[in-house]
């Protein structure tokens, strides 16, 4: 049939070409609200809804059942797509015969694909945020209208994934610490994050996970003072060490009776000396009357507790014991300060040896009591810390044994080199990435 005869072009040949166009408008619609509804960051959103836009807080609403508002727009989107290949295909057949199909086919994937798929999600996904806010409205009115129908299928959908063993989970919902833990991953590896920036904010996330247990100082460090010292001594084991804070103990060190505070101490020892001029000014002088009531805590206390605690009891340091009661190590708000911003330093801290260094060769030497955490966070490596805290502690647990001065190791894609051993703890270690 000649498709220039008049006889095929009349008002309900324009009237359906209009009703396509109207369809594929209808299908661009769809296809960018998906697009930006689904790509949209609800932390902008929220940021924008607080602010006074109402379009954003309307796609926050709409957004709250992902698996609903997912099936009402393709739901949607495929009943405009199938109609408006329906008319065309009626439409082309009328005009040019059974080749009507076929070019009606070819027409329609070019006019969905190009104005209907790419062109609305491409802008969608690079203007998310505002594309959702003005879309919302209307996408909100589509979900409650096919919302029996949605809801119909879901149940048809779910029933089949049962049967092939597969649980839909309703309450499922974004992780998301692991979204902004993965996000900042990439932002590194691009470049776009600093690698001290990245290292914060995933230390402050994983404040709940974490225990004091893993950060402690070890009692075997732990500086202490006997409780029945003079007084002259006490004040001398004070002003020698490079805390201001020391337990106090009688008898064993596993008896803490307090914590003195170095201010405390040389305010009543001022004190006395002011009132009492000679030798006998600190004959009665008692320790435990001065010290601070000791603060226990469990070892099994998250970080993120412990830091809640600290500031309620307005105190910066915590004595760690074992499910028995028995002294395990000291903690302070510092310690958990530390696991965010990193390694703090004051005036006394400054000639300490820093706890790696690194060889001409490329290796790297580090303490056997450094945390894998600590060396993970230096190096950038993924040494797992999920079987032991500390590096020496990796290797005993890999090993099997306690290894001797000289024996090399190679686990996890790294080498092993036993530096120093002293007594049965490994001190000192030498590690290459393999």
């Amino acid at each position: 049939m000649d498709p220039t005869d008049p006889s095929m072009i009349d008002t309900a040949f324009w009237v359906t070409c209009g009703g396509i166009v109207l369809l594929l408008v209808l299908s661009a619609f769809f296809s960018g609200s998906e697009t930006a509804l689904t790509a949209a960051s609800r932390g902008k959103l929220k940021s924008r809804a607080e602010r006074g836009d109402k379009g954003a807080q309307r796609a926050l609403e709409v957004t709250e059942d992902n698996e609903r508002l997912i099936g009402s727009v393709l739901l949607g989107n495929n009943l405009v797509n199938i109609l408006a290949t329906s008319l065309a295909t009626a439409l082309l057949t009328r005009v040019f015969g059974e080749s009507g199909v076929a070019l009606a086919t070819l027409v329609m994937t070019l006019l969905v694909l190009i104005f209907a798929e790419v062109l609305p999600k491409t802008y969608a996904i690079s203007n998310a945020e505002t594309a959702a806010s003005r879309v919302a409205r209307a996408i909100g009115l589509v979900v409650t209208v096919l919302a029996p129908v949605v809801t119909f299928v879901r149940y048809i959908v779910r029933g089949i994934l049962r049967v092939f063993g597969v649980e839909i989970d309703a309450s499922s919902h974004i992780m998301v610490r692991e979204e902004i833990a993965g996000t900042l991953q990439l932002g590194h590896s691009e470049g776009i994050v600093e690698k001290e920036d990245r290292d914060r904010i995933l230390g402050a996330l994983d404040l709940g996970d974490r225990t004091v247990e893993e950060i402690m100082l070890h009692r075997r460090h732990i500086e202490m003072i006997d409780a029945d010292l003079p007084p002259q001594d006490v004040l001398e084991l004070c002003l020698n060490s490079a805390h201001t804070r020391l337990p106090i103990y009688r008898g064993e060190q596993e008896n803490i009776i307090g914590v003195l505070h170095a201010k405390d101490l040389l305010r009543s020892m001022y004190a006395r000396a002011t009132e009492n001029a000679g030798d006998d000014a600190f004959a009665d002088f008692e320790l435990s009357a001065v010290a601070m009531k000791p603060y226990f805590v469990p070892e099994t206390t998250t970080l993120d507790e412990q830091m809640r605690q600290f500031l309620r009891r307005s105190t910066h340091f915590a004595l760690v014991v074992d499910e028995y009661g028995s002294l395990e190590g000291l903690i302070t708000l510092e310690d958990i300060l530390e696991e965010i911003v990193g390694e703090i330093t004051d005036e006394f801290d400054i000639d300490e040896e820093h706890p790696i260094r690194r060889t001409n060769a490329g290796d790297v030497v580090v303490d056997g009591a450094m945390t894998i955490r600590d060396l993970n966070r230096a190096t950038d490596w993924n040494l797992p810390d999920d079987e032991a805290n500390t590096v020496a502690g990796l290797v005993i647990h890999e090993a099997q044994s306690i290894p001797v001065k000289g024996q090399v190791f190679s686990f996890h894609g790294f080498r092993f080199e036993i530096l120093e051993r002293a007594e049965n703890r490994i001190s000192r270690l030498k590690i290459r990435s393999l």
